[in-house]
């Protein structure tokens, strides 16, 4: 039956999203729906222990909200606070100081923009490794990257889906994914990324970066005006500091100084991309203080980080908190449980398994907008199925792990796409549909290598 009510509510996403109704709101209703059928029937598919309430309703309130509660006290802060800088570095004219400086030394090396772009991709996973909130790093490169590509005239939605781009390989002995794999095949985190995940990561970024090209190129040919969009450029550059340039990529240096201190040189540290955030923000007014040999004026400009944080809760954090709750709604009606079950009675080959396997943890990322709850949920199966189907895990392992991660940027309630297109003034299906080719591609091409 429970399969029944998740057709149903798929049905009513749809079509509820298809015009346009707040989408908040209908992932909202939706999920805590679903999670109040799990209750009432008694489906048992959530991980967490049955509340003390002795009533259905209470415990479907009381995992919504602790749902909630969850979002709010990472995620939520993350973005907050990275929207927050963003739009004190913009307030300042720290971004376009940025924006000025890259560009005069990028037009005296005579390339073309779209070049540039491009190359974004491979320096974006690098950093990627230091700094693995999808999400998070996403705004970063919105703060610092984005400006500069948009300066530089190329298309924001294609700026903008490059930068999502650099999150789609969750790889790295900093990821959740990663962690969660090398554990489930029994093997240390390091040697799971440096001897599987790395040996096929750049041809995958190859693919990836040619498609990218590929994609851009075509959406290009038709171009969309984005109302509300204005330059900031207009500014008088000449009357901003040129140390200001430094603060928006201030806190990618900070965690990537953190990270490369504690994994090289073994110093016990760590910074959460929240801390860096903060400690950025610290440093930005003390050096503002000091150039203008003001406080008042010092003290004012910070306000902008309210209102930045503010304007990003609205927009951003509240739409996140209701993807999470359509996601826990059918994980509670036993979706994933249901897809796995399915596999394992059509009693396929190994290779089959493989493929079937990872379109499948694919797929279920794109429709929770999460590649870690996609991940997580299929994950624990894989030594039983490598076993009854004869397959190394690693093999197993691997694109499913891949999967999950590329899944999670053509998902239109993803965290990721969500702030980047906000902030990019950009319509997420924009984004979406310029990630859908090298996605694809770069699937294809996990399956092929791992079969």
């Amino acid at each position: 039956m429970h399969i029944v009510w998740i057709f149903l509510a798929l049905l009513v996403t749809g079509i509820s999203l298809y015009k346009k109704w707040q989408t908040q709101w209908v992932l909202f209703l939706v999920g805590f729906g679903m999670i109040c059928l799990a209750e009432f029937f008694g489906l048992g598919f959530l991980k967490e222990e049955t509340s003390a309430n002795g009533a259905p309703l209470l415990n479907a309130l009381h995992r919504t909200v602790g749902q909630f509660e969850s979002t709010l006290g990472s995620v939520g802060l993350m973005i907050m606070s990275i929207g927050g800088f963003v739009t004190y570095c913009d307030n300042i004219g720290a971004s376009q100081k940025l924006v000025q400086i890259s560009l005069n030394l990028l037009n005296k090396l005579k390339l073309p923009s779209s070049f540039f772009a491009i190359l974004v991709l491979p320096l974006g996973q690098i950093l990627f490794v230091c700094i693995p909130s999808a999400a998070g790093f996403a705004c970063l490169l919105m703060a610092s990257v984005f400006p500069v590509l948009v300066g530089m005239g190329v298309n924001r939605a294609a700026a903008a889906a490059i930068i999502t781009g650099t999150t789609a390989f969750g790889i790295g002995p900093a990821s959740a994914i990663t962690n969660s794999a090398a554990t489930i095949i029994g093997i240390p985190v390091v040697d799971y990324f440096i001897n599987v995940q790395l040996s096929v990561m750049w041809a995958m970024m190859a693919v990836t970066m040619v498609l990218y090209a590929v994609s851009n190129r075509i959406f290009d040919r038709m171009p969309i005006d984005y109302p509300g969009v204005a330059s900031k450029m207009e500014q008088d550059m000449e009357q901003v500091p040129s140390y200001l340039a430094v603060l928006p990529i201030l806190p990618i240096l900070l965690l990537t100084s953190v990270y490369l201190s504690s994994s090289l040189l073994n110093i016990p540290m760590e910074l959460s991309t929240s801390e860096a955030m903060i400690a950025s923000m610290i440093l930005a007014f003390f050096a503002r203080s000091i150039g203008s040999l003001s406080l008042s004026k010092s003290f004012a400009e910070l306000s902008n980080f309210w209102v930045g944080m503010g304007d990003i809760f609205k927009n951003v954090v509240t739409l996140v908190m209701a993807a999470e709750i359509f996601a826990k709604g059918l994980i509670s009606l036993g979706f994933i449980q249901m897809l796995v079950d399915s596999m394992n009675a059509l009693g396929l080959g190994s290779v089959a398994v493989l493929i079937v396997f990872t379109i499948l943890i694919f797929l279920a990322s794109i429709l929770m907008g999460s590649g870690n709850a996609a991940f997580f949920s299929f994950a624990p199966t894989v030594p039983k199925i490598a076993s009854e189907f004869g397959l190394e895990g690693t093999k197993l392992i691997l694109p499913m792990n891949l999967g999950a991660s590329m899944g999670r940027t053509i998902s239109p309630i993803s965290g990721v796409l969500i702030a980047v297109s906000t902030i990019a003034q950009v319509p997420v299906f924009e984004i979406l549909k310029r990630n859908l080719l090298p996605m694809i591609g770069a699937l294809i091409f996990i399956l092929i290598y791992s079969a």
